[in-house]
């Protein structure tokens, strides 16, 4: 992999649609769109703030069972760093209203030929 390889704007900008269309699935409990964003694979990965999941079952079973109240964050210090055509890490933390926990989120996205998804995610709060 050379240097050129990696952050072309035009893959950026591909990945940051699909991020910020997550994240607004995310916050409007748009159960169907998180899904879809996720790779529909047994080897898919999320490690969330409370729970460990493994395999696009466990992480559906979970979203459908989640309360859809106090979803809405404020993220920051956003990064998306994309390797070649068709793989990325986004990263990030965040904020819930109420709360003076930070948040992390780490995604690995992968370019399939139906769009790109996530293949792996990590959440997690500080303090």
């Amino acid at each position: 992999m050379t240097r050129d390889n990696i952050d072309r704007p035009a893959i950026v900008n591909e990945v940051s649609a699909a991020f910020y269309r997550y994240e607004q699935a995310l916050i409007s409990n748009d159960v169907a769109v998180l899904d879809e964003l996720f790779w529909s694979d047994p080897r898919t990965v999320r490690y969330g703030a409370n729970e460990n999941l493994y395999g696009i079952e466990e992480i559906r079973a979970f979203r459908n069972s989640r309360s859809s109240q106090g979803l809405d964050r404020l993220l920051q210090n956003t990064t998306i760093t994309t390797y070649g055509d068709d793989m990325a890490v986004a990263s990030t933390e965040f904020t819930r209203e109420g709360s003076d926990k930070i948040g992390r989120q780490m995604q690995t996205w992968v370019k399939f030929p139906y769009g790109w998804r996530i293949v792996a995610a990590h959440v997690s709060l500080m303090g």
